[in-house]
């Protein structure tokens, strides 16, 4: 008995640096460039690749950063790994990320580089202000950011590193942006209470709970009609099933939200609908 709890507290400590440390996040980010992949060269792209290697390391660097810079109480105690992780991941992602980035046409690196600026200043406090704010603290820049740095890295880099004219896909874009968007009004629900301790407006603390919810339906029926545009201009049936069941399957996972508010179903279900989504597409 004695040995079956260590195997369980072994498996729990291994999820929780999965989840922490952003490696299930950056397995999410790779999966969704592999989708738009799909898409624009006809098949299934190569596992291993240099733009996989760079946007998987990116992640990893993006979302560790801040932890390490300034890691929080709560970091160090309750469910979360042993800080040295987010030390191991971010010198990881440092390496992957540079050595994938030195191998890249000028534009995609160009294109990364725009985007990481972005994305530290989300997270880190660099802007010049005397209180020094990161673009999160501004509500509506948080999920203006968020959603737009996640849709170029996923789908515009992509086309770029294939180098596929980015006029030709203009709907996987968008089906991106929005499928991200809805995602983003997830995730800030979930902090609406963090958010208003820090004077954060963010979307749901300025409409509401219930309108939140109801913009999230709103988002999920834009996707649907989006990807049967995109059906229209380039008619592949699995693909449009796909979305269509990620619809069905994202609209399951806020009702389970909405009743069990946990940080790690979050994670493994919000963030897990992009895996989902993304394996629907890749077997097409």
């Amino acid at each position: 008995m004695g040995c079956y709890f260590c195997k369980v507290k072994a498996l729990s400590r291994f999820l929780d640096i999965v989840l922490y440390a952003s490696l299930f996040t950056a397995c999410c980010a790779m999966g969704l460039c592999m989708a738009t992949e799909r898409l624009i060269i006809g098949h299934s792209p190569p596992f291993f690749n240099s733009l996989h290697l760079l946007v998987f390391g990116s992640t990893l660097l993006i979302y560790n950063t801040p932890r390490i810079v300034r890691i929080p109480k709560a970091e160090l105690s309750g469910d979360r790994p042993d800080p040295i992780w987010y030390y191991v991941f971010f010198f990881t992602g440092l390496v992957m990320a540079l050595f994938a980035l030195y191998s890249q046409r000028w534009q995609l690196q160009v294109a990364s580089v725009f985007l990481s600026v972005f994305a530290f200043a989300y997270f880190l406090p660099v802007l010049p202000f005397k209180t020094r704010k990161r673009l999160r603290d501004f509500g509506w820049l948080k999920i203006i950011v968020l959603a737009g740095v996640w849709t170029m890295a996923t789908s515009l880099l992509p086309m770029l590193y294939w180098q596929k004219n980015i006029s030709d896909y203009p709907f996987e874009i968008l089906v991106r942006l929005v499928f991200i968007f809805t995602l983003c009004v997830i995730f800030d629900i979930r902090d609406i209470r963090v958010d208003i301790s820090n004077n954060i407006s963010t979307l749901p603390n300025k409409v509401g709970l219930r309108n939140s919810y109801l913009l999230i339906n709103v988002t999920l029926v834009l996707f649907v009609l989006l990807s049967i545009a995109q059906y229209i201009r380039y008619p592949l049936p699995g693909r449009l099933a796909g979305a269509l069941l990620t619809a069905m399957a994202t609209r399951f996972i806020v009702t389970y939200l909405r009743r069990y508010p946990t940080e790690r179903a979050y994670f493994i279900l919000a963030d897990g609908v992009m895996v989902f989504y993304s394996f629907l597409l890749l077997l097409v």
